[in-house]
């Protein structure tokens, strides 16, 4: 394809630019309000955590200037090279990397710096997964390109789990975004909402209720014929069929609570009898009609189903203690205030505590006073919180959500697939951090222990988004060139 050379300063995309460099800024005043002792001399005694962080930022404009210098070309060239560094370097820390509050995720650089080769990751992923979409002929929506595509996605989310770094893993849910917009069916992100909905009812109501009913499993089983029933209805092939089903569901339930007045018995197996029906009885009619959709809601069913008796395995077996404490304290399951939620607690008190307007830049008393563990990493939220109040919390969201916005508007005006697919992710990538962050330091999700981009300190985190940001503004930059 023939080109025309434009200069990179017009082509650029200033607006998001301007809106990283004040997202920095910002973070790099939030680090040194909530590390802030009464004796520190200044904010650029890099002896101190907002001295560190800015070099790291000074190091990071290095790194975008070079990444805006580089011809987009490369990007794509090098893709497959440049995840295939990372798998290596992702699987070489498993081994030597130290033990680092349960997790063996930091390479030790020097005794003062440490690099996260999982924040190196997500840039790495997405251009894999950029140049394989991109691919000549290649057919996403087949079984082979599908799965092609979640290789390359589960690959690092696994060794990156091994490394007991389950935030970082989960960051890859993200790429749901990006397969969306390129044509991935909405069926398999309702059914990952699905899956999460039964692994929190399932842990939260997981008494026995009714004499024998275990209360989670009859909810879930529910909810599995609810969903079950409303696809059916969406993709019914005749009327009649759905009104078989309603009426053999609402018999079932009608005379289960007619025999309960004369028998003790669990109700949560007369509903997943009434869900083994209902597959049967759409398996009858796929064969009869040859109509695949009632093959694969019945599969659903039956998956939903496996899914359910999975989760007490799940949660007590694979996942560690303190992750089973942090997932029932975010459920109300427990309060545990001196422990799991001690965080979370002292983290709402210090937003709480800031009002509106704040109690002003180095005047909060609960960061002051060091009772938010993290403060300046994880949940440097809460310092916004309590020294900016309302108003500056306002600000970090509305800049999150402009920056988020305008790359998905980016990502919509490229030409290239490669691009379009490279903007999604960092679009998704960047929107579950954020989410994810935020809900985390006001207890509406479970703590996992993820930056919030741009402000937590670290220089693995400001150097990943940095990478991953700028070579989608390069990216970008590029689409004027072609002709």
């Amino acid at each position: 394809m023939p080109y025309r050379k434009t200069n990179i300063l017009e082509t650029l995309d200033w607006s998001t630019i301007f809106i990283y460099l004040i997202m920095v800024i910002f973070g790099c005043f939030s680090i040194y309000g909530s590390s802030y002792d009464y004796d520190q001399k200044s904010m650029f005694d890099f002896s101190g955590r907002a001295g560190q962080q800015m070099i790291w930022i000074g190091t990071s404009f290095i790194l975008a200037f070079i990444i805006l210098m580089i011809e987009s070309d490369w990007y794509d060239i090098f893709a497959y090279w440049i995840y295939a560094l990372i798998i290596i370097l992702l699987i070489v820390t498993i081994f030597i990397a130290p033990d680092i509050k349960g997790s063996r995720s930091w390479l030790v650089i020097t005794p003062t710096v440490r690099l996260q080769p999982a924040e190196f990751a997500k840039f790495a992923t997405l251009l894999a997964v950029a140049k394989l979409l991109n691919g000549y002929k290649f057919k996403f929506l087949s079984v082979k390109g599908f799965s092609k595509v979640l290789g390359l996605i589960f690959l690092p989310m696994i060794l990156i789990l091994m490394q007991k770094e389950t935030g970082s893993a989960l960051v890859y849910l993200s790429f749901c975004m990006l397969l969306y917009r390129e044509g991935m069916s909405g069926t398999v992100i309702l059914l990952g909402f699905a899956m999460v909905l039964y692994f929190v009812l399932g842990v939260k109501y997981d008494e026995t209720v009714w004499g024998a009913t275990h209360l989670g499993v009859l909810i879930v089983t529910i909810l599995i014929i609810l969903f079950t029933v409303g696809f059916a209805n969406f993709y019914k092939k005749e009327k009649i069929d759905i009104r078989v089903i309603g009426i053999g569901v609402l018999s079932v339930l009608l005379l289960s609570f007619i025999l309960s007045y004369f028998l003790e018995f669990d109700f949560s197996n007369v509903a997943i009898s009434t869900v083994i029906l209902i597959c049967g009885y759409l398996l009858f009619l796929a064969q009869k009609y040859w109509y695949r959709n009632y093959l694969l809601i019945s599969l659903f069913a039956l998956f939903s189903l496996s899914f359910m008796f999975s989760v007490d395995y799940v949660f007590n077996d694979v996942l560690e203690p303190h992750q089973q404490q942090r997932i029932k304290v975010s459920l109300g399951i427990i309060d545990d205030l001196g422990g799991a939620g001690y965080n979370v607690n002292q983290s709402k008190i210090a937003i709480g505590s800031g009002g509106f307007l704040g109690k002003g830049f180095l005047n909060g008393t609960q960061t002051k006073l060091k009772y938010v563990p993290e403060q300046d990493t994880d949940f440097i939220f809460c310092t916004v919180g309590e020294e900016e109040g309302f108003l500056g919390t306002s600000v970090v969201l509305i800049l999150f959500l402009g920056l988020i916005l305008r790359l998905i508007y980016l990502a919509e005006r490229q030409r290239e697939t490669f691009n379009r697919v490279y903007g999604y992710g960092v679009a998704g990538i960047i929107f579950f951090h954020f989410a994810i962050n935020i809900g985390m330091v006001i207890g509406i999700t479970p703590v996992i222990g993820i930056p919030l981009p741009f402000f937590s300190y670290g220089g693995s985190s400001l150097w990943g988004f940095t990478i991953l940001l700028f070579i989608f503004l390069r990216l970008d930059a590029s689409r004027r060139e072609r002709l």
